[in-house]
């Protein structure tokens, strides 16, 4: 999949090509249904498949103070709408000058002389342009004149208990039910960032953990999580290595039973104590939520739950 992240980064002359707009956050099994249809319609076309989406997210811009936490970082959308079989994603800067453009000014520069679009793929409750002055009429009235098709697609919704929204999933994540989250997303939700240094604690406690910093992704509410450890950087290197991808406890909280203020994200990879992982950039993924996080009285107890967590991280991971 090409990556562009400036109109200029598009060969001249490309497509024809089918055209979705969309922040896509969290590219949950709602957005992944949606860039299916516009890979099928593209293939049936013999089109290439496009998507338009922005970085920042619109409304941290528009109105900062309310925006929506990220659900996915910026590499992780990428990665899972290549993942979908898109050929190509222009990620637009999303500025207040670029949302100065009338619906024309827009479709004409981004949609038409720049993706060439043969097909625009939208909801029915599409708004673009200045002032979010365009709604499907518009966009239907803009491909009559440019001649390009509008297909308008009903929103993909699950089912009662599972909404397929990345509303949804922000509610499960803040709630600490990555497993709700997960059945929202179609996988398990993911965080990414770099070790760094701790207080070295756990070493000293016999669970020797990754703390991550420069966070990117949703981090899920206090308490601990069975989940998984992926390294990216090795599986570049080395996909076959069985390190690529290790079986993790993961505690996200202040390690209250210290006194600790800072909300940290930290793994300890089961039963290893041999990893060097320093300065490496991983990906820690949630599977389920094991306890929330409590002050314990003594580290008798502490190391009690500890090794009960890791004992219950096992049986999870291994099923």
């Amino acid at each position: 999949m090409q990556v562009w992240t400036d109109l200029e980064q598009v060969p001249a002359g490309f497509g024809p090509s089918v055209v979705t707009i969309g922040n896509f956050d969290g590219m949950h099994r709602g957005h992944q249904a949606v860039l299916g249809r516009i890979v099928s319609l593209a293939r049936a076309d013999d089109a290439r498949a496009v998507a338009v989406t922005f970085d920042p997210h619109p409304a941290a811009v528009h109105r900062p103070e309310t925006a929506p936490e990220l659900i996915t970082s910026l590499t992780d959308r990428l990665d899972l709408m290549a993942a979908a079989g898109l050929d190509g994603v222009l990620v637009v800067t999303y500025t207040l000058d670029f949302a100065a453009q009338t619906p024309q000014e827009f479709v004409g520069k981004y949609l038409v002389d720049g993706l060439g679009a043969r097909t625009v793929v939208v909801g029915h409750d599409v708004r673009f342009g200045k002032q979010n002055a365009g709604t499907l009429s518009t966009m239907v009235e803009l491909g009559g004149e440019h001649g390009f098709e509008v297909v308008a697609i009903e929103d993909v919704g699950g089912d009662d208990h599972h909404r397929w929204s990345s509303t949804a999933v922000r509610a499960n994540l803040s709630e600490g039910d990555v497993a709700a989250a997960a059945r929202v997303l179609g996988r398990a939700h993911r965080v990414r960032g770099t070790v760094v240094h701790g207080d070295a604690r756990g070493r000293e406690l016999g669970f020797p953990t990754a703390n991550l910093g420069g966070i990117a992704g949703m981090v899920p509410a206090d308490g601990v999580y069975a989940g998984w450890l992926r390294r990216p950087e090795l599986a570049e290197r080395a996909p076959s290595d069985p390190d690529c991808v290790l079986p993790a406890a993961i505690s996200v909280g202040t390690n209250p039973t210290f006194d600790g203020v800072e909300r940290r994200v930290e793994a300890y990879v089961l039963d290893r104590d041999d990893l060097d992982l320093y300065d490496e950039q991983v990906v820690l993924e949630f599977t389920e939520h094991l306890r929330p996080t409590i002050r314990f009285e003594g580290m008798a107890p502490l190391i009690a739950q500890m090794h009960d967590d890791v004992a219950r991280a096992h049986t999870i991971l291994n099923a």
